[in-house]
């Protein structure tokens, strides 16, 4: 149905509430499925009308669409059930239970024995869950509270509860206007006409052949008509006649999508809307047709593909949206827009492409800049699915591909988006090719199409519904857009005619007619139809470079945001009719760093990333209207996108991550998912998140049982049986959406992950022409951006990653090589060392600045404050003996040093006033002191270096020993400990916490290892050293890590210094998220240790003892 079509419903609707055919009125809302209304339906429920509570929903949705959908036939059902029970009415409650409750069983068989089996009980509150139901009326106002929340996060009903704000009495007044058109027009116009019917149109009779008096208004362009001259059509009183409206000429109605005809008459409101015709030569952008198709020969296009929409109810972006009786408009103000930080999702490498799902408002999907898609489950930070670039059939792609794979198998993911329905997504890739899945309630991925599109890079790629039919639609570096059919893959069109690689794609409808606006990267704007004529429109974009365009939501406003080469920005509004630019919001730096992204949600908002930020505006305001830094960490032009009812907004991070943005919509739904508890309430919303078939874009998705999935990086969900009293307590009415649990370790093996090749994990060794030394010290630098490390012969080497097409962040990483940072003088940054003991044999101690500055350092001589940036030695202070063994900067202030000697003393040095303060052990008071433990058949005390570190909750302590690894308590109580063993039975030479905490990364002297969760210390896996140590380097000797460092911001992410004098950085492979899946020792059901998100010490200097 057009969208005009849909507005006369809505006018019809206030019509028969204005004359009060309430029976009517509910019909109509109902058969049109366009506006739900919550009061009537409230009133219905209350009255215990559940046939017709049953039959205005049908209208809306059935008992299979969604868990959303169940779960609301199922409160009503159910309630229906206890009523006739409360009643003593056996029979009613039988008829009720086998022909309404009895669907159900399929997915909760359990639930459905225990409802059977309250038949058998004198009063169904005996049962403990029901204990609590009081009397109908109280137990349907609580139950209604439930089906509310229901129904607002049910997709289906999306734009559907709130009714669009229009002037009252609509319909008389575009009657009345009519009218006064019609006499206008009229031969013999008389003065005072008298109207009789409105079957036919108005004309005035003729007094005996001759002309009447002249009208009082003069003809189309005269002055409002003098009041009287219609009488008021029924009630409408006050309205009177109305300003006639001028009919615009033919010139402006003829546009690149009809051809104009004089000669016909003007069309009805409700009439059908027009089909596709011939292009005329004049363009006037996106004006309606006004008149029937004329051209012959063309595949004209209907409504069709908007009753497709709706049955795939998917919810139509033009689509008017009302609620309730009032039918009030939408009031949004800025404490709407989604801005408090609720979530960090670590993906691991850089998001190049996000795009929620359309119905599951926490399902976001993510592509990035190493060919990898995950999907997220946002609520719960579970990663549902995880798949990393492979060409799924090499012989069917061409040889060009094929040689550029050969040539550069580097490759990054351009634009990832789903279907209309979700039940399929499209991802565009840097070369050549796009992949199409499946995706299914389940969470599961399926391939479904490879394409090799384009030559040279796809940079976009959209849906469309053209003709009835799901199409894809993709653009790129040949200069081409081109559209394939979604279930075969068959190529239906190709459009040539952009002069330089295309940009961007935006697909979409005016009325029944399908386009495609594309934007290339030499700033022009065209438009396609879905024929080979060629484009229709041929505009500049400001900037001339790099363009997006957008729709409001409700498909009636658009936007486009582009950035020039020289850095300048532009978000604009579009004149459809004009095909100019019809406001530019302002508030964009002079000179953006890179590509601004921008994003529209509510019709009301845009949202673009720029100068570390996201922008804010209202769409009528072109001043900017708030902005935020997300708590910082964005980079310079971050990504982003809206979920479809914009309480959550997803935003790129600089280190490889995505922040979730949540108004206080956004975040009490969050929070729902956050304490949902395991009463069983829930459990028939979680089996049908998993059991039913849904009829996708691509017709039904089969059933898919949760026990036997083969996507591996997707954890099962576990089913509840629902409780009885699912609505009874208002404290769980809430509970909307199903709990997704992680059970990997109940369903994996007990054997941990053994990673001995090197193609199991992203291994880097740092490039070093320097002389090898054994690495003594190593460690990250805060921001990420650099690793440093201090060998034994004293010198210090520093690598820093630069930024790259494959690295934009410029963070370490195991895929970019960094560069060995040297000055331009040649000068290596070398401490000073000590007559009495070789650099060898002394104790190396360092610590980094907070700004990463200044570094201090000594190995076994002085102690030596460097500039980082130079090199240069800034001071040196604290000859031996004795010799400093530790060292730490003020958190706080730079200038203050604390340095801990070899003698036991600690002492405080300020920079600035070259002051020095001592500190001896002898004054303190011991609190307590303890031995560790030695494993058993080991003789005690044992010798040996200790090295311990605080937790960052600084209630416990990692103990370092090279015959354990042990936590301990602020008490001194060894809570765990574990002992070298099995696959790991050498010498621990070094360990550390991971920046959150969770793990513990530790090194063994035979070159192994080991990744430990760090509450259990169970292992999660073993890295053996051929698969980061190649076969030449380990045949000359057994290197092994002396020392390893942890990532400041990347848990998964770290760097061991070698005995050879190698740094080598290590990550998990890009099939795998992080290190291990399950755990494989248990040491007893011991006290779990709390973790925090980050460590507030530099984890790779810890104290020696």
């Amino acid at each position: 149905m057009s969208s005009l079509s849909r507005e006369l419903v809505f006018l019809i609707l206030q019509f028969l509430d204005e004359e009060k055919f309430k029976e009517t009125v509910h019909k109509l809302e109902q058969e049109s499925g366009f506006f739900f209304n919550m009061k009537y339906f409230e009133d219905q429920v209350q009255a215990g009308e559940w046939e017709e509570v049953e039959r205005y929903l049908s209208g809306f949705t059935k008992v299979e669409d969604n868990r959303y959908s169940m779960k609301i036939f199922f409160e009503i059902r159910k309630q229906k059930y206890l009523e006739a029970l409360d009643r003593q009415d056996r029979a009613k409650a039988v008829e009720i239970l086998v022909k309404d409750l009895k669907v159900f069983a399929s997915f909760n068989e359990d639930l459905f024995k225990e409802i059977t089996q309250l038949l058998t009980l004198d009063n169904f509150r005996q049962n403990e869950q029901l204990s609590k139901y009081g009397d109908t009326k109280s137990a349907r106002n609580i139950m209604l509270v439930e089906l509310k929340k229901l129904i607002e996060a049910n997709p289906l009903f999306r734009d559907k509860l709130t009714f669009p704000a229009f002037k009252a009495s609509r319909l008389r007044t575009l009657i009345n206007q009519s009218l006064n058109w019609q006499h206008q027009l009229c031969k013999n116009p008389r003065p005072n006409p008298d109207i009789k019917t409105l079957f036919t149109d108005h004309t005035c009779a003729s007094n005996n052949g001759t002309r009447g008096p002249p009208p009082n208004n003069t003809p189309l362009a005269g002055p409002v008509p003098r009041p009287g001259v219609f009488p008021p059509l029924g009630p409408l009183g006050g309205h009177g006649p109305f300003q006639p409206v001028v009919s615009p000429p033919p010139s402006a109605i003829a546009g690149w999508m009809s051809t104009a005809n004089p000669s016909m008459p003007h069309a009805a409101v409700a009439a059908a809307p027009p089909g596709l015709v011939q292009a005329p030569s004049s363009v006037a952008f996106l004006k309606h047709p006004r008149t029937p198709p004329g051209g012959p020969g063309m595949d004209y296009q209907t409504a069709d593909s908007e009753h497709l929409m709706k049955r795939l109810r998917t919810g139509q972006p033009d689509e008017v949206s009302f609620s309730g009786s009032t039918h009030q408009p939408n009031n949004y103000s800025p404490d709407d827009l989604p801005k408090t930080v609720v979530r960090n999702l670590s993906q691991g490498s850089n998001v190049m492409s996000m795009d929620f799902h359309p119905q599951q408002q926490t399902v976001l999907l993510v592509g990035t800049n190493v060919g990898d898609i995950s999907i997220w489950e946002v609520g719960s930070r579970e990663r549902l699915a995880l798949k990393a670039f492979k060409v799924w059939d090499i012989s069917a792609c061409s040889m060009p591909f094929q040689t550029t794979l050969v040539k550069d198998a580097t490759i990054s993911v351009n634009r990832c988006v789903w279907g209309p329905d979700g039940s399929i997504l499209g991802v565009a890739f840097s070369k050549h090719i796009v992949q199409i899945y499946t995706y299914n309630p389940a969470g599961e991925l399926r391939q479904h199409l490879e394409i090799d599109a384009h030559v040279g890079g796809v940079n976009d790629i959209a849906f469309a519904h053209p003709n009835k039919q799901l199409c894809i639609v993709t653009c790129g570096d040949d200069k081409t857009i081109k559209v394939w059919d979604a279930v075969s893959g068959r190529r239906q069109y190709t459009f040539e005619g952009h002069e330089a690689p295309v940009y961007s794609v935006c697909p979409h409808y005016k009325e029944n007619i399908q386009f495609i606006f594309s934007t290339a990267i030499d700033g022009k704007i065209k438009a396609w139809l879905y024929d080979s004529l060629g484009s229709r429109v041929d505009y500049d974009a400001p900037g001339l470079w790099c363009t997006t365009m957008a729709y409001s939501a409700d498909g009636t406003r658009l936007f486009s945001c582009g950035t020039s080469k020289e850095g300048e920005s532009h978000l604009v509004e579009w004149n459809e009719s004009e095909g100019a630019i019809k406001r530019t919001f302002s508030g964009f730096r002079k000179r953006s760093l890179g590509v601004v992204q921008f994003d529209t949600t509510r019709n009301r908002f845009l949202a673009a990333g720029d100068e570390f930020q996201i922008k804010f505006w209202d769409m009528d305001n072109t001043n900017i209207l708030t902005y935020t830094d997300g708590d910082g960490g964005l980079p310079a032009s971050p990504r982003l996108r809206f979920n479809k009812e914009g309480s959550l907004l997803a935003v790129t991070t600089s280190d490889n991550g995505i922040k979730i943005l949540a108004n206080t919509d956004g975040q009490r739904m969050l929070r729902m998912l956050e304490t949902r508890a395991f009463d069983g309430a829930r459990g028939l919303s979680e089996a049908v998140n998993v059991k039913p078939a849904v009829a996708g874009a691509l017709g039904p998705i089969a059933n898919v049982s949760v026990s036997v999935s083969p996507i591996l990086e997707r954890n099962d969900r576990i089913q509840q049986p629902m409780s009885l009293l699912a609505s009874m307590e208002s404290s769980r009415v809430t509970d909307v959406k199903p709990r997704i649990l992680d059970t990997t370790e109940k369903i994996k093996s007990w054997k941990s992950p053994d990673i001995s090749e090197p193609s199991q994990l992203k291994t880097l060794k740092l490039p070093d022409p320097l002389t090898p030394s054994k690495v003594v010290r190593l460690l990250y630098t805060n921001s990420g951006l650099a690793v440093l490390a201090l060998a034994s012969n004293a010198i210090h080497k520093l690598w820093k990653w630069q930024r790259n097409e494959r690295n934009p962040s410029g963070k370490s990483s195991a895929s970019s090589v960094p560069q060995l940072w040297q000055p331009t003088k040649g000068a290596l940054m070398s401490n000073d060392l000590s007559d009495a003991k070789p650099a060898e044999d002394s104790v190396a101690c360092i610590a980094l600045s907070k700004n990463d500055s200044y570094v201090m350092s000594a190995s076994g001589g002085k102690v030596s404050l460097f500039n980082m940036m130079t090199f240069k030695v800034m001071t040196t202070f604290m000859p031996p003996p004795p010799a400093a063994t530790y060292l730490a900067f003020h958190p706080q202030d730079n200038n203050v040093l604390a340095i801990g000697m070899e003698d036991s003393t600690i002492q405080i040095y300020n920079v600035r006033v070259d002051e020095l303060c001592a500190w001896s052990i002898d004054g303190w008071e011991k609190k307590k002191s303890r031995p560790i433990q030695a494993p058993p058949g080991q003789p005690t005390p044992l010798v040996g270096e200790t090295r311990v570190q605080f937790h960052n909750n600084q209630s416990h302590l990692l103990v370092v020993h090279e015959s354990q690894i042990a936590i301990y308590d602020a008490q001194l109580e060894c809570l765990r400990s574990w002992y070298p063993r099995d696959s790991l039975s050498s010498a621990i030479s070094s360990a550390i916490y991971s920046s959150d905490g969770l793990l513990i990364i530790t090194g063994f002297c035979d070159g192994a290892v080991g990744i430990f969760d760090s509450d259990s210390l169970n292992l999660r896996c073993r890295i053996a050293p051929s698969a980061y140590i190649s076969s030449s380097i380990s045949s000359n000797g057994n290197p092994f890590p002396v020392v390893v460092a942890a990532h400041p911001s990347d848990p998964n992410q770290f760097a061991l210094g070698m005995s050879d004098g190698a740094v080598h950085v290590i990550e998990p492979s890009d099939a795998e998220t992080k290190w291990g899946g399950s755990t494989s020792q248990d040491n007893g059901a011991l006290p779990s240790i709390p973790s925090s998100s980050a460590l507030n010490s530099q984890p790779s200097e810890t104290p020696s003892r």
